[in-house]
């Protein structure tokens, strides 16, 4: 009976040892993996911004990903209540989706407001810039909000005429594959190219338009199909521009960048 409770007691001992190690080698590996895995999300946000603002060719290596990027764009911070550009935070290092869960660096959205669905919004923000010969190029502004699934994060790069569309885009959420997933189509985002913010008035106008964009119609230069089969994410689309576009997100700072006032 002894020899038995001996050998338990020994097994229990082993497993014991073996889970300590175990544990031991997963804490190292992700302590040590950790700065990769940043950089490789930083790499896969930088190559998002370049295809959504079309610049770069597909296929590109991370060293040419890195280059183009650093000797293109130039990351500036927002602050989203005055519009204007700030120096409070260093635009390199700082993490707007983290400080939107501050409630020292974001504040909580109200229901009315809240159309994205993102609860709660950064004081802060990270925009990026492409300039030639000092003069505005494309202006890239980070987008999200709730689709069907999942929070849809992405960017949206107007040109410098602050009205063009130059590319939209999302590189991360989850949808539905081919539903909602579709938000991922190159013919679909092919789409947004080319389409315009505001109409004659002045007023925000793009849409995403349930059974098709009629093309005699004076408003299409503003519309893109929505998604079929996926009307909730297509919806959370349409809302999530219309926020972030519109007096509660961008829009106070788009209209200072018109007026030379940013």
């Amino acid at each position: 009976m002894s020899s038995q409770k001996e050998s338990t007691a020994r097994t229990l001992v082993v497993a014991l040892l073996v889970c300590l190690v175990c544990s031991v080698f997963v804490a190292g590996a992700a302590i040590a993996l950790k700065p990769t895995q940043v950089e490789n999300r930083q790499l896969d946000k930088q190559r998002s911004i370049l295809a959504i603002a079309g610049l770069g060719q597909p296929g590109m290596s991370s060293a040419q990903v890195k280059d183009m990027f650093n000797g293109t764009v130039t990351a500036k911070l927002v602050d989203l209540e005055t519009g204007e550009f700030s120096d409070a935070k260093d635009p390199q290092t700082f993490d707007p989706l983290k400080a939107a869960k501050d409630p020292k660096l974001s504040s909580v959205l109200s229901g009315d407001v809240d159309i994205a669905s993102i609860k709660r919004l950064e004081h802060y923000t990270t925009v990026y810039v492409v300039e030639k010969d000092g003069q505005l190029e494309t202006l890239i502004m980070p987008v999200r909000g709730y689709g069907l699934w999942s929070t849809l994060y992405g960017f949206i790069a107007i040109k410098g005429d602050l009205n063009t569309i130059a590319g939209m885009g999302f590189y991360q959420h989850a949808e539905t594959p081919g539903l909602g997933g579709e938000v991922d189509n190159p013919k679909w985002k092919d789409q947004w190219v080319g389409k315009t913010l505001y109409n004659e008035d002045g007023k925000l106008s793009v849409a995403v338009v349930k059974g098709g964009v009629d093309p005699q119609s004076p408003k299409a230069e503003h519309q893109v199909d929505a998604l079929a089969g996926a009307t909730l994410t297509s919806k959370g689309v349409d809302n999530l521009l219309n926020f972030w576009l519109g007096k509660n997100g961008f829009g106070p700072f788009i209209a200072n960048l018109r007026a030379g006032e940013a």
